[in-house]
């Protein structure tokens, strides 16, 4: 169980699917030792990056047991599960599970078919989840875009404090910042607070976030890594600098198909992930050689993360 703040970067990785489009486990290990190799302090499982919503509950086991064999040891590394947002019973199956392979810590996200009406009644599925895996740390996944559950997380705390034992935090991938910020003074700053949006890093460390779970990070952590440096050095107009060419990479991201042109970036750092499943399109050939020469004009291979 999580007993600190995470702090560092804590990549989003991709689930990696073979030529056949079924999941390829056997390249995990390698995954596993790439992200350590670049200074990455912990893996958010089968997350919106991962496809969790596209995978099977086998084979969100599968992934989680391979990456819990490889992690479980290693303190310096910190293993998050999600586990789903839709089907409750399902999410508190799969958060004993995680429990009993030895996770750091499990995930949940709103209900985004039949949605909660209130912080309250997302705290009571919170609340439900949580209990399948007490002692583990919990964190709820706030990313509103994608759900539909657009409650103030401020609320959301002042619902779970004091009721909710293992509840340690939240995944913010929200632009919020007064909301933000309040999360992270609530209660004596008692709860851990993840920054979810790699393109707003720089604006999340000024208000005090030492934690992040992102994307990115599996392709470029370096870059990240020299923006916290000048950060924390006081060179402003580095870091700035730094939190451009993220976002500059990030652009590229929706110029060529969204989500999916992660993986195509993981190619270009040699780490083939295969292809995002239905119904996320992948690009083709001819697109994929467009956006090689533009990363490129980037000067990505400055930056990147290394594969050996």
């Amino acid at each position: 169980m999580v007993e600190t703040r995470i702090e560092g970067l804590i990549a989003a990785p991709f689930t990696p699917f073979d030529v056949n489009g079924d999941i390829n486990p056997a390249l995990i290990p390698a995954y596993y030792s790439f992200l350590k190799r670049n200074g990455v302090k912990g893996a958010f499982i089968c997350g919106s990056t991962g496809e969790g919503v596209s995978l099977t509950f086998r084979e969100k086991v599968t992934v989680m047991n391979e990456w819990a064999a490889l992690t479980r040891n290693d303190p310096d590394f910190s293993l998050i599960m999600f586990l789903g947002g839709t089907n409750l019973r399902e999410c508190k199956e799969l958060a004993a599970l995680a429990a009993e392979a030895g996770v750091d810590a499990i995930s949940f996200t709103s209900p985004f078919y039949f949605k909660p009406a209130n912080a309250a009644q997302l705290a009571r599925c919170c609340a439900d989840v949580a209990s399948a895996a007490p002692d583990t740390a919990f964190y709820y996944y706030h990313i509103p875009v994608l759900t539909g559950g657009h409650f103030a997380m401020i609320e959301l705390l002042k619902e779970v404090d004091g009721h909710v034992p293992n509840f340690r935090g939240i995944k913010y991938t929200h632009e919020d910042f007064m909301d933000f910020l309040s999360c992270i003074n609530f209660a004596n700053r008692k709860y851990d607070m993840l920054w979810g949006r790699d393109e707003n890093m720089l604006s999340s460390l000024i208000l005090g976030s030492r934690g992040a779970v992102g994307s990115t990070y599996n392709y470029a952590a370096p870059l990240y890594h020299q923006l916290i440096s000048a950060y924390d050095r006081g060179a402003f107009e580095e870091a700035n600098a730094w939190q451009q060419k993220a976002i500059d990479m990030i652009m590229l991201l929706g110029k060529y198909g969204g989500i999916a042109a992660g993986k195509a970036y993981m190619k270009l750092v040699g780490m083939d992930c295969g292809e995002f499943r239905l119904p996320v399109s992948n690009m083709s050939a001819e697109r994929f050689q467009a956006f090689s020469e533009e990363v490129a004009a980037l000067d990505f291979d400055t930056f990147k993360s290394v594969s050996g």
